[in-house]
């Protein structure tokens, strides 16, 4: 297994900072915000000074009832190769629900949501990763993930989960210690007890992040400096396994490189504290796959039933499934509407000029009533649209500009006017 050394997340937002930091081994990169034939010049510059690159995904969704989409893979597959890396990341989540399978209609959470670990769950996750390893030109390895809910009638412990995952596929697997930490918080789960269960010698590598904590739930948020208990997870993982690599999250709220540099010597500082014990040996059969076979159909019905029941009380309002404690699916909506209002900002920034102080509220609002059926950008467009139709902004000068927001990207073609119309409105304001 390579070892990575210690990395950190690039972000356009840091891009210049990373470049400049000493001690960067490698970095990891949001797969689907780089585009294999136009790939940004610091991840360039990086990969000619021989800073290995790894593509993070995030919409796969191996963990949900369907078949991993085609199309996906090859996306996935086509940035490991541009970026010459030695594998590629993904979660162990569902981000999507019903459809064809289930006779619903599709919906998508927009944010990474738990896997039941239960039996069912289990033999579909096994296949979908068969699948994507068959697709993929380098090997797979898979992210446990943070939560704020848990599943009734769960078989299985992450731990267990996790081992009978790897020991079945062959995956690698990419701990996360501050979602650990989370689900810690969150669920009453014990980290130690997690990584006793490990397959250790399947880790390719290890992510550390913050959060913070609100009304006694605790919030992955990757925005914030790291705390010293999820710290002391990577020092009680590093006295078990010399981890191959470790990488900095950080995703928002960016501070100064020197608070980056800092944090970074605080988690080299925790795998020297752990004693830095040797690298396993790995198994015989460490990255093969042991012969398995398909899950039943029903398996994948029944799963699928699950997770669309869950995600449409999310998103659509339905009333909560039995066993899940309500209020945490009432935290657990606000949390994704809020992601979806903090994404579209970012995929449509002229949304909050055009609408200002309103646009919050006006995003929310819309969330509560309206699942994402789609991508972000088509969420933006969405909002837009159901603004203008409800005639809900009552200043007709922002309701023009909205209305040529819109029409500028419906359109057939680029609405140079217009968008001109809608730009010196926003100075003007």
């Amino acid at each position: 297994m390579e070892r990575l050394g210690t990395g950190i997340g690039w972000r356009p937002e840091i891009a210049d900072a990373v470049e400049r930091m000493p001690g960067i081994d490698w970095v990891e990169v949001v797969a689907e915000n780089v585009c294999p034939g136009h790939l940004p010049d610091s991840l360039r510059r990086l990969r000619e000074r021989g800073v290995t690159v790894v593509p993070h995904g995030v919409s796969l969704g191996l963990g949900g009832a369907d078949r991993p989409d085609e199309g996906r893979l090859t996306a996935l597959a086509e940035r490991a190769e541009a970026l010459g890396s030695p594998l590629v990341t993904e979660h162990i989540a569902f981000v999507r629900a019903g459809g064809p399978l289930t006779a619903s209609p599709r919906l998508e959470a927009g944010h990474l949501l738990p896997v039941p670990r239960t039996r069912d769950a289990l033999d579909v996750l096994c296949e979908n990763i068969r699948i994507a390893q068959d697709a993929l030109p380098v090997p797979l390895a898979v992210e446990n993930i943070a939560a704020l809910i848990s599943w009734p009638g769960e078989e299985l412990t992450e731990g267990q989960f996790l081992y009978e995952l790897a020991d079945r596929t062959g995956v690698r697997l990419l701990i996360d210690v501050a979602n650990l930490h989370t689900n810690h918080v969150n669920r009453g789960e014990d980290p130690a007890k997690a990584l006793a269960e490990l397959p250790l010698e399947a880790i390719a590598y290890v992510h550390v992040a913050g959060g913070f904590a609100r009304d006694g739930v605790w919030h992955d948020s990757h925005a914030h400096p790291v705390p010293r208990p999820v710290l002391d997870i990577l020092t009680d993982l590093a006295a078990r396994v010399s981890p191959p690599g470790v990488l900095l999250e950080r995703d928002e709220n960016f501070p100064e490189p020197a608070e980056l540099e800092r944090e970074l010597a605080e988690i080299r500082g925790a795998v020297e504290a752990g004693g830095g014990a040797a690298a396993l040996e790995a198994r015989t059969d460490a990255g093969a796959r042991r012969a398995d076979p398909s899950p039943k159909p029903e398996a994948r019905l029944r799963l699928g039933l699950a997770q669309t029941a869950l995600l449409s009380a999310l998103v659509a309002g339905t009333p909560a499934p039995e066993g899940f404690d309500r209020a945490r699916l009432r935290i657990q909506a606000r949390a994704l509407a809020g992601k979806r209002a903090d994404v579209v900002a970012k995929v449509a920034p002229e949304l909050p000029q055009i609408l200002g102080d309103t646009y919050r509220p006006a995003f929310l609002a819309y969330a509560q009533r309206t699942p994402m059926t789609g991508g972000y950008r088509q969420d933006a467009l969405t909002f837009a649209e159901t603004l203008l139709d409800e005639g809900d902004v009552p200043n007709g000068r922002t309701r023009r500009a909205l209305r040529d927001w819109w029409l500028d990207r419906t359109g057939p073609a680029p609405r140079r006017r217009l968008a001109g119309t809608a730009k010196k409105f926003l100075l003007a304001r």
